[in-house]
């Protein structure tokens, strides 16, 4: 049996690595793969092995056996669907090939696809098999544990910024790797003994491990191999814009969109729209795929977490209505822009798809936007270009034109916000809100609503809003979305005369904060009887209004964009605790270091002096080795007498090293000739071989825990009796 327990030890240690991918997949998906992968090839190694051979089957047997067991066994399992369906070995090549590079594209946790999880399954199968062949083929130790922690580098690489925490299998394979040290340390022939206080101790290092991991000193922003993946280009997903379907959608409003399951309202948006070509906006997105997850945003200290259900009734095209920031989705394979949280299917809106979504809505406040500066990042940059247009030569004569209006909207607003809320202010009372309104929204439109038209939709207040920030050097952007509804029953059904097109800012520190240029009485909730869509976008006009009139408050004028900044937060004082562990695992380590060295100084200083000297010093190394096989004391025994104990207690090999070594000693203390070096390397000789034998014979484990004795760091200086 002590030939197969170090295969269960490593079967172990290579699953619980295959788990760390669940910060890939997410557990539930690894748990079946890595167990059969980890499980599969360490029995196929231990049959190989067979129970009465001296030595296992060759290796090029055992490899050719393992692949084919894994081409068989991945098939079966993982791969099951696209054996029914004829695909298998596209999938399987797209698994081992490609799979890799995939997973780097994918926001995590990336979705549990067959050709993903062979990437899992063909790494721990690798690694288990490695594992069991070197546990059966090799005397180190620690030898078998080495694939299992590749299994991990990968894991590591490809689920860095992935959802949950490796540390509890972390500490678990410490403790596995201690216990296969253990359960190797002597050989087959070893005694079962030394378990009873390794196993113990292996599991306070795990404990150990687990506790330390939040304090260990690495890097915040560990490396990413997604930042060498290439992003892919922004897409046109939908062959016509959101936002040419507002004009429409307004003049039959009535139409039933999606459903939303939720006692809240929450604005949903639909398309963001940064880029402006002259005559059409349109999606700057880069999206990837994704599991379920969509990563997290700028965010306020205050915010407020919204779960909704979503049934699809008529909403066409592939952008997909979520709040303001999706955090989760289920039930709809989706892709995702981390850089604006918006939300496209994978295949055309079908009627009756439904999904569920998590966001967490903002909620920003007056002291959140005081003394908020201008974004100055790539995006924002490239969010204040005005083109000239398609095939333009020279700039549009409209251009001068919004920059005379917006600086006069704008008169006396000194800061970003200010441009902002008083942009948004003007255009409320300046034209009024019509659905009948022609749509359109390039340079000759908005020309037309600002000087002869003044009547418009939400596509031309906020198109019109978008431009004319431009032209005072703030980033702006075009959102559509949905707001409001009508309530049935526990559900909202958001119809198409519920569309909304609204302008955002980008703010540093801050993000894309919403502004509302449409007249008070625009919103569609106010006149259809429908569901008013929540108090928070009325809190953040709100807080526009206040931000700005403190600003606008005749008070120390602060010059530079960092003075505006409100003081940092106190950080929180460090528990004491983290002080008190700290201290003791400091202690601990200084106490191991000491245990440890102080008996390789006190051997390398025995061995250096006179010959007299050095002689001496080998027969303190020699007392110091006796005492390891029960020696308590030789200060009232003769020096032969330590060489007869010595050879009564480990064999009649140790009385050809003590009996020269006795002889030494004793000609050294009381002969009137002095000893030669010669003499000294004899003696250096008879004591190392002396360290063997005693090695030997109480096993090394035995003789580690009497150096972590604290008895270890005395230098007893015993001298030898005559």
């Amino acid at each position: 049996m002590t030939r197969y327990v170090p295969l269960a030890v490593t079967a172990c240690l290579t699953a619980v690595a295959g788990l760390s991918f669940q910060r890939v997949f997410g557990l539930g998906p690894v748990i079946p793969v890595a167990a059969v992968a980890a499980v599969v090839p360490t029995l196929l190694a231990g049959l190989l092995s067979g129970p009465r051979k001296k030595r296992p089957w060759p290796l090029w047997i055992s490899l050719v056996l393992t692949v084919l067991a894994w081409a068989g066994t991945v098939s079966l399992t993982v791969l099951r669907p696209a054996l029914t369906d004829g695909t298998l070995p596209q999938t399987l090549r797209e698994g081992v090939l490609s799979s890799w590079k995939a997973i780097l594209t994918t926001l995590l946790p990336a979705p549990a696809k067959p050709e993903f999880l062979v990437l899992v399954s063909v790494a721990v199968w690798l690694a288990a098999f490695a594992s069991a062949e070197l546990a059966l083929r090799t005397s180190l130790r620690a030898a078998p544990a080495a694939p299992a922690l590749g299994v991990w580098a990968v894991a590591l690489l490809l689920g860095v910024d992935g959802p949950g925490s490796n540390m509890p299998l972390a500490a678990a394979t410490v403790v596995l790797i201690a216990v296969l040290i253990i359960v190797r340390a002597d050989g087959p022939e070893a005694s079962w003994r030394p378990l009873a206080a390794g196993i113990p101790a292996a599991a306070v290092l795990g404990a150990l491990a687990f506790v330390a991991g939040g304090f260990v000193p690495v890097s915040a922003a560990p490396y990413d191999p997604r930042e060498q993946v290439q992003a892919p280009p922004p897409q046109q997903r939908d062959g016509v814009s959101p936002l040419d379907r507002v004009g429409g959608w307004l003049l039959n409003p009535g139409q039933v969109m999606f459903t939303v399951g939720s006692k809240q309202t929450a604005t949903e948006r639909l398309a963001v729209l940064a880029r402006f070509d002259g005559v059409t906006w349109s999606s700057t997105a880069r999206f990837v795929p994704t599991g379920s997850r969509v990563p997290e945003g700028p965010e306020p200290d205050k915010s407020h977490q919204i779960a909704q259900r979503i049934p699809n009734r008529d909403l066409a095209g592939v952008w997909v209505p979520a709040p303001d920031r999706p955090r989760q989705v289920d039930g709809l394979p989706v892709v995702v822009d981390p850089g604006s949280g918006a939300l496209a299917a994978a295949q055309p809106l079908r009627p009756g798809q439904t999904y569920r979504i998590k966001s967490v809505v903002p909620e920003w406040t007056a002291d959140d936007l005081a003394g908020a500066g201008i974004a100055t990042d790539p995006e924002a940059d490239a969010a204040r270009q005005l083109p000239w247009g398609p095939g333009a030569k020279k700039p549009p004569v409209q251009l001068a034109e919004f920059r005379r209006f917006a600086q006069a909207a704008t008169q006396g607003a000194r800061t970003p916000l200010q441009k902002a809320a008083m942009l948004a202010d003007y255009l409320k009372i300046y034209a009024r809100y019509d659905v009948t309104a022609a749509p359109g929204h390039g340079y000759r439109q908005i020309d037309h609503f600002l000087g002869q038209g003044r009547r418009g939709t939400p596509e031309h207040f906020a198109t019109a809003y978008a431009l004319l920030a431009r032209t005072l050097d703030l980033p702006s952007r075009v959102v559509v979305g949905f707001e409001g509804g009508r309530r049935v029953g526990d559900a909202v059904q958001v119809r198409s005369g519920d569309v909304m097109v609204w302008p955002e800012i980008k703010f540093d520190r801050l993000g894309w904060i919403r502004f509302n240029p449409l007249p008070d009485g625009a919103r569609p909730s106010k006149n259809n009887g429908g569901v008013a869509a929540g108090q928070t976008e009325q809190k953040l006009e709100q807080a526009q209004k206040s931000a700005a009139s403190q600003q606008r408050d005749p008070g120390p004028t602060k010059t530079t964009q960092e003075q505006q900044k409100p003081a940092p937060a106190e950080e929180s004082p460090t528990p004491w605790w983290v002080f008190a562990s700290t201290a003791v695992g400091a202690l601990a380590i200084g106490y191991l270091c000491a245990v440890l060295l102080a008996p390789a100084l006190r051997k390398r200083r025995r061995r250096t002096g006179t010959p007299a000297a050095r002689i001496t010093g080998a027969w303190h190394q020699a007392l110091d080795h006796l005492a390891d096989i029960g020696l308590s004391t030789a200060k009232t025994l003769t020096a032969h007498e330590v060489a007869h104990f010595g050879t009564s207690t480990i064999g009649e090999t140790a009385h050809d090293h003590l009996r020269p070594l006795a002889d030494l000693v004793n000609h050294t203390r009381f002969a009137a000739s002095h000893p030669d070096p010669h003499a000294a390397d004899q003696a250096w000789q008879h004591t190392d071989q002396l360290g063997r034998l005693v090695t030997a014979k109480t096993g090394r484990l035995h003789r580690l825990r009497r150096r972590l004795h604290p008895r270890s760091l005395r230098d007893a200086r015993l001298q030898p009796p005559s």
